[in-house]
C-alpha cells in the first residue's frame, strides 16, 4: 500500500492527491508534491553500575504494556543528542552524563492508525544518581540484569530487534 494512501487532498490548495511515485502525492490542482519521507527518533540503552539495563513499561498503544526503552520522536529543529536528552528526561526523570552512539534501525510505528516509517537511533548512556520516576507515556521502570533481558518482551519490532542486536554485542556468545 502506498504510504501516503490516506491523504487525499493538498494541504495548500485543497486539490485531490493523487499518488506520484512510491513515496509521494501529486496536487491535480496546484502540482504540489508531497514526499513521505522517514521520521527520526532516539531510544537508550540506559546501563547502570551493577551491568543491569533500565527498561520502560509501554503506557500507550502500540504495544501498551510491553517492554520498551526510554526514548521517542527528534522534534523538528532537534539533533539526535538533544533529543535524546529530552526524552530520558522526559520518561525517567534523570539527566543523560554519557552518551554513545551505537546504530540505527529501520521502524514502522503505527500512531492514530497511520503508519510513521521512522528511523530509530539508538544509544548507550549514563545516567546520573538519581530517584527514577516514570512519566509521561511510561507505566513503569525497572532495572533487569543483561543476561536476563529477553528480546521478545519488547512490543516495537526495531526496540525488538536493537535489544537483540544489543545483547549479542554485549554478552558473551553463549549468553544469548
Amino acid at each position: 500500500m502506498h504510504p501516503l494512501h490516506s491523504f487525499r487532498f493538498c494541504p495548500r490548495c485543497g486539490g485531490a492527491f493523487h499518488e506520484h511515485d512510491s513515496r509521494s502525492n501529486r496536487c491535480s490542482q496546484c502540482g504540489f508534491i508531497y514526499y513521505h519521507n522517514s521520521s527520526s527518533a532516539v531510544a537508550a540503552f540506559i546501563i547502570d553500575d551493577a551491568g543491569r539495563l533500565l527498561v520502560a513499561r509501554r503506557a500507550l498503544e502500540p504495544a501498551k504494556g510491553t517492554l520498551d526503552l526510554p526514548g521517542g520522536f527528534v522534534d523538528p529543529g532537534e539533533d539526535l543528542e538533544t533529543a535524546l536528552r529530552r526524552e530520558v528526561r522526559e520518561e525517567t526523570g534523570a539527566e543523560i552524563v554519557s552518551a554513545k552512539y551505537l546504530f540505527s534501525l529501520p521502524n514502522v510505528y503505527t500512531y492514530s492508525a497511520f503508519e510513521v516509517h521512522t528511523t530509530d537511533c539508538f544509544f548507550q548512556c549514563r545516567v546520573g544518581d538519581v530517584p527514577l520516576s516514570a512519566c509521561d507515556d511510561v507505566a513503569e521502570l525497572h532495572w533487569v540484569p543483561l543476561a536476563a533481558v529477553r528480546p521478545e518482551d519488547f512490543g516495537l519490532r526495531s526496540v525488538s530487534q536493537a535489544v537483540r542486536l544489543f545483547l549479542m554485542l554485549t554478552l558473551p556468545h553463549n549468553a544469548v
